[in-house]
């Protein structure tokens, strides 16, 4: 008896492997998947201006990394004794408007650099909805806790997300022709815009990403959304908020991801440093102990060996 909906999934091209050089965009669920990137040592970069949730935003900030622009003064703004950019999440603010200024202009120096070297970059698309700042009429990645009044909800059209997607496409491959861009949307239900509503925007997402799968060489749609929808529906697999995917679930999807898209070679390489990983982290009772002397030295070959084979490596202890 088969109890589970399974989606079908076919190996890809070009794997990933220790010499790939990775750039993740997006939701909350990009930093998901970073984070896995970022235990088994690749090399990567999540979200230099933190967690933006629709394609609008994504778009803005690859135009402001890819064509070289800076931010002024006057592009910031100061609430609640924190100063702001609506291009940017709030983990970018910071009280001082030099340090907020210099953050944001830094990260859009290091974007740049990352994408021009990159061989996969994955966009993890959030929601359809967007906020349109009235005063401005502009369409920002962050309300930064400023009054909904002062803003006008929308829903991006299927045309609108496309034409987004399509332009950022072009500012990637502006800096690096030759890159593997991967799209997927973001499992996470955004139950304060509605459920209803929730779906009427990801149907917009999922569409126009197959819409421009099928037009452009070197892309690739992977279906977290649909993994999670129909593999793992059940409330066990969500966090205690009943939206969020649980650990467990994100562990799941990124299961099914590395069996596509990353090498047998390096799935090995993996099983090394996840070993290294645990015992950086174990805790004995006899710190003194001739056995565990023993096994930190063991360790410490590992983990040369490891720096050796991969120089980029850095271990936290």
């Amino acid at each position: 008896m088969n109890l589970q909906t399974k989606i079908p999934l076919h190996t890809k091209e070009p794997k990933v492997d220790y010499n790939s050089e990775i750039v993740l965009l997006g939701s909350c669920f990009a930093e998901n998947i970073g984070d896995k990137f970022e235990y088994f040592k690749f090399r990567n970069k999540s979200n230099p201006f933190g967690v933006l949730f629709h394609p609008k935003a994504i778009e803005t900030f690859l135009w402001m990394a890819t064509q070289g622009e800076q931010y002024a003064e006057t592009d910031l703004f100061q609430v609640n004794e924190q100063w702001h950019c609506f291009d940017a999440h709030s983990s970018l603010s910071n009280q001082s408007l030099e340090i907020t200024l210099s953050g944001l202009n830094n990260a859009l120096i290091v974007a740049r650099q990352r994408i021009n070297t990159a061989t996969h970059v994955f966009i993890t698309l959030g929601t359809s909805w967007v906020y349109r700042l009235k005063s401005l009429d502009m369409i920002v990645a962050n309300c930064h806790k400023i009054p909904q009044k002062e803003f006008q909800k929308e829903l991006l059209s299927v045309e609108d997300v496309t034409q987004c997607l399509q332009n950022s496409i072009h500012l990637i491959r502006s800096l690096n022709p030759s890159v593997e861009i991967i799209f997927t949307v973001s499992p996470v239900r955004h139950s304060k815009d509605g459920f209803v509503e929730n779906n009427r925007s990801k149907s917009h997402l999922i569409a126009s990403i197959h819409q421009i799968v099928n037009e452009y060489k070197k892309l690739s749609y992977f279906p977290s959304y649909e993994i999670m929808m129909d593999e793992l529906r059940d409330y066990r697999f969500y966090d205690m908020d009943m939206i969020h995917p649980s650990k467990l679930a994100i562990e799941y999807i990124w299961e099914h991801f590395v069996k596509i898209w990353i090498s047998e070679e390096t799935i090995k390489t993996m099983g090394r440093v996840e070993e290294v990983n645990k015992g950086l982290r174990h805790r004995p009772f006899n710190t003194k102990s001739l056995e565990y002397a023993s096994f930190l030295e063991k360790l410490k070959i590992k983990k040369n060996q490891l720096n050796i084979e991969y120089p980029h490596m850095v271990w936290e202890y």
